[in-house]
């Protein structure tokens, strides 16, 4: 007698009726104004976006001309986290840098 086998076979059996989706990704903007400087806006896309001093002066001279400039596509956790860390820099530097994010 094997004492190892039992007598009942069992087996598992998974059924999913969702298949997994990528999370959406949201755009994080930069909007112009009349007080922040263009220097500080480069510091921000450097700082907190990772942008190289090239790419940061280009977003910077978008937002400057159009009014408007997107700083990257990310996560809603992570794009929420980057509208937070540019708010919380401008508040402390006194400028009224607005950051917002948009669904892609």
């Amino acid at each position: 007698m094997n004492l190892h086998t039992p007598g009942i076979k069992e087996s598992v059996t998974s059924e999913t009726g969702e298949e997994l989706r990528e999370p959406p990704m949201y755009k994080v903007l930069l909007h112009n104004d009349d007080y922040t400087t263009m220097d500080f806006v480069v510091e921000i896309l450097s700082v907190v976006f990772n942008k190289s001093a090239e790419d940061a002066t280009k977003i910077m001279l978008k937002v400057h001309v159009e009014g408007l400039g997107v700083c990257g596509l990310y996560t809603f956790e992570v794009a929420e986290t980057k509208l937070n860390t540019v708010h919380v820099i401008a508040a402390e530097k006194g400028f009224p840098l607005k950051c917002t994010m948009e669904e892609e």
